[in-house]
């Protein structure tokens, strides 16, 4: 690695006067002001919704067992999901479910051969954005009706 660097740095000085050269300086990348295609941002959502996923695996088993226990339990269970404060961890929970099963659908057809030209990848990139917040919102209200 610092091999690496010290030949980039070579390269960077100019034969003139031993300056540097700010034009031949490596640069370095600024993810965040870089435009992603709406594509790219699927791909990655789906990555960040299937580790939020896993994030949840080990309270999974624990809140079923509670919820299971009896019915005192089950309603002290529901009425601390529907406090201010767990709300919005629920409202994660339904968008990285209903987006990774959505993006993992699209990426499924994409590989079939369904949806691989740009438009129609860009479309279903949009598609599976817009659905999965749909679905998650939809899906918060009748948690909060039931």
């Amino acid at each position: 690695m610092a091999r690496a660097a010290a030949a980039s740095r070579r390269k960077a000085v100019s034969a003139v006067g031993g300056r540097l050269d700010p034009a031949r300086l490596p640069r370095f990348l600024n993810l965040f002001a870089i435009r992603f295609p709406v594509g790219a941002l699927v791909s990655i959502g789906h990555r960040i919704s299937g580790v939020c996923l896993l994030l949840f695996v080990p309270w999974a088993p624990d809140l079923l067992s509670r919820s299971l226990r009896g019915q005192a339990e089950y309603d002290a269970l529901a009425a601390a999901l529907r406090s201010p404060w767990a709300e919005p961890l629920v409202f994660v929970f339904l968008w990285a479910f209903c987006f990774h099963l959505l993006a993992g659908i699209r990426h499924l057809l994409m590989d079939a051969g369904l949806g691989a030209r740009l438009r129609t990848a860009r479309a279903s990139a949009r598609i599976v954005l817009a659905l999965a917040l749909l679905a998650a919102l939809a899906l918060l209200i009748a948690w909060r009706a039931a």
